[in-house]
């Protein structure tokens, strides 16, 4: 597994995992273009044999102590194999370095395999969005980290540091 901070390279591979990934509501090539080379986001893209299978974004302000994870989605293909949620320790691993304690994410409630993900990583339900996800009009889980109790903080026995396998 090899982890690796996004480019603009990067944006056509990301937006064929994000349309097919979401495909009612995926983010805009430009909202995405924005979010990778944004002052405030850090984006990674995971690589097997220099192809792009996976990418996740957390925005973490320097200095903040709050984050939020903005996406996290993998190719079909790639699914199930323990790949996001070694992605979502590095996201909380880069927003720990930031300065960050607490981060944020919204999950859709039709996806209970990516909320049972966050919620084995120290993430717990804090609320729920109502319709929140258009045009579907599914509802948001709001979830929350405390980065200390989290598996992937640094000083932890994870190998969320470790950024190729």
């Amino acid at each position: 597994m090899t982890l690796r901070e996004a480019t603009s390279a990067d944006l056509a591979a990301i937006m064929g995992i994000e349309r097919r990934s979401f495909p009612t509501d995926a983010w805009s090539e430009q909202l995405m273009a924005a979010e990778i080379t944004g002052p405030h986001g850090i984006y990674l893209v995971d690589e097997v044999g220099g192809v792009v299978i996976g990418y996740g974004g957390i925005r973490s302000l320097p200095g903040a102590t709050d984050a939020d994870i903005q996406t996290i989605a993998y190719d079909a293909a790639h699914r199930g194999a323990g790949r996001g949620r070694l992605l979502l320790r590095a996201l909380l691993d880069a927003a720990a370095e930031r300065g960050a304690r607490e981060v944020f994410l919204e999950v859709r409630a039709d996806n209970p395999v990516a909320a049972g993900l966050y919620l084995s990583e120290g993430f717990e339900e804090i609320g729920r969005r109502p319709r929140y996800y258009q045009p579907d009009g599914v509802d948001a889980i709001v979830m929350r980290a405390n980065l200390k109790n989290t598996s992937g903080t640094p000083g932890s026995d994870s190998p969320a540091k470790e950024k190729s396998a």
